[in-house]
């Protein structure tokens, strides 16, 4: 029974079985033989069974078909002439799924390594692990800052530093933490910043590593160069008129020694007021060292959670009296009104006395209507936050970026510590503060939390 048509076989083996039954029930019904019967009785469960093997083996085919497609073998190729019309048109099929399966994987093993190959070869470093550390990807940059060979596993860094590890399993989509590292004996200060993932239900870490040692450096080299340039100019304010007026004190002092003549009323009277003077300047800047030392002192915050409204109707009972007296509206806006922040009470306090103080002294030279608006609220990446705003002159844009730098300051009488302890404090906390500005429009102060 070797034919190759499939159609032509079954209907074949149909007729042949069908006549085999007939035949035995003639032998059976009407001309009785045992040994004919057992002859067709076997042949019908034959032709059955080899009926049966022939429908099962084009069953086993599609089988075979979608299980190299399920465990991705692509390798396997079906006959596609001679084996019947129908089969034919099947088994060329086949061969066309298999041959687009075959490009996608040609095409996607091309496109990982494409990939691979620029994830290697970035500047900046990234690592990829899944919740119990197991490392993916981990391309050369990020070894070499880190300063090892090969990863496993995330936990293997505890022996170059337990904190990266820390950051790399405790941080959420969007943290970022700085790490130092001794690398080749020098230390270095890593930026990681975490995006977290899900393939195929299973959750992953993106991780970028990015050296920022020289770009901290050159920041540091900045803020001392303006910090000196700050401390020079006040400390040349107060000491150019302190020595001047020794010496003229010296010089009147000398010729009455020298002249062997008594200190005049008048003249002893110039001497007392240049000594005053001296005093003043002098206790002026032992305030300013004081001020600058006190940069250097902020406590660790004691963190707490705290409702936000209660903080704002303290500082509003507080400043009120200032407030009504210069005619000016504060307005405060809550949502939720049960908002809580995660902070220190005093040191906010300070802070936001601080920025108030700040609002309002903008609001002086202001004739019209006179406001500070406050808004408490969770941001869109839900972080609370603090917006303090008024309707002032502005700050111009020169003024606006070192604004934060300690003792520059725009106000006659200020000291120019208030905004760079007000920053210091929000970085303790792990916050940030940003301002924007425009000139005859007003400031408005952001503190993320």
């Amino acid at each position: 029974m070797g034919f190759k048509n499939l159609r032509f076989s079954i209907v074949a083996r149909i007729i042949f079985l069908v006549a085999t039954i007939l035949a035995l029930a003639y032998v059976v019904f009407e001309a009785p033989n045992e040994v004919n019967t057992a002859f067709l009785s076997v042949l019908t469960i034959v032709q059955i069974v080899l009926l049966i093997r022939l429908v099962d083996k084009t069953n086993r085919e599609i089988a075979n078909f979608l299980s190299s497609i399920k465990y991705d073998d692509f390798t396997t190729t079906y006959p596609t002439r001679g084996r019947g019309k129908s089969m034919n048109i099947l088994y060329t099929e086949f061969n066309n799924v298999i041959k687009k399966f075959r490009e996608i994987r040609a095409d996607k093993e091309a496109n990982y390594h494409y990939f691979r190959t620029i994830v290697q070869h970035v500047g900046i470093g990234l690592i990829t692990f899944n919740k119990l550390g197991e490392v993916q990807i981990i391309n050369s940059s990020a070894k070499k800052l880190i300063g090892i060979e090969s990863l496993n596993s995330i936990f293997e860094l505890s022996q170059v530093s337990p904190k990266l590890v820390e950051s790399l399993v405790k941080l959420k989509t969007g943290g970022s933490a700085l790490v130092e590292v001794i690398n080749e004996g020098s230390k270095t200060q890593l930026s990681i910043y975490v995006i977290e993932l899900v393939l195929r239900g299973e959750e992953f870490k993106l991780v970028s590593v990015q050296n920022i040692q020289s770009e901290l450096e050159e920041k540091e080299m900045d803020a001392w160069q303006n910090l000196i340039r700050v401390l020079t100019h006040e400390i040349m304010n107060s000491v150019t008129p302190l020595s001047s007026l020794a010496n003229t004190v010296e010089v009147n002092l000398i010729d009455n020694i020298e002249d062997d003549v008594p200190i005049e009323k008048e003249e002893l009277e110039d001497i007392y007021l240049a000594v005053q003077t001296i005093k003043r300047r002098s206790e002026g800047l032992i305030h300013f060292v004081s001020d600058f030392r006190n940069l250097t002192k902020i406590p660790e915050p004691k963190l707490l959670d705290v409702e936000i409204r209660k903080v704002l109707e303290h500082i509003n009972t507080l400043l009120k009296h200032e407030l009504g007296a210069k005619g000016i509206e504060l307005i405060i806006n809550i949502s939720p009104l049960d908002l809580v922040f995660k902070m220190d009470k005093e040191l906010i306090d300070q802070v936001l006395i601080n920025l108030l103080q700040n609002a309002i002294h903008a609001l002086e030279e202001r004739t019209e209507e006179k406001i500070i608006l406050i808004n408490a609220f969770v941001n869109e990446y839900g972080r609370p936050t603090l917006t303090i705003r008024d309707n002032g002159t502005g700050i111009d844009e020169e003024a606006l970026s070192k604004i934060f730098i300690p003792f520059f300051t725009t106000k006659k009488q200020g000291s120019g510590i208030g905004l760079s302890l007000t920053k210091q404090i929000m970085r303790k906390h792990g916050g940030a503060i940003t301002v924007k500005s425009v000139i005859n429009e007003g400031t408005e102060f952001t503190l993320r939390f």
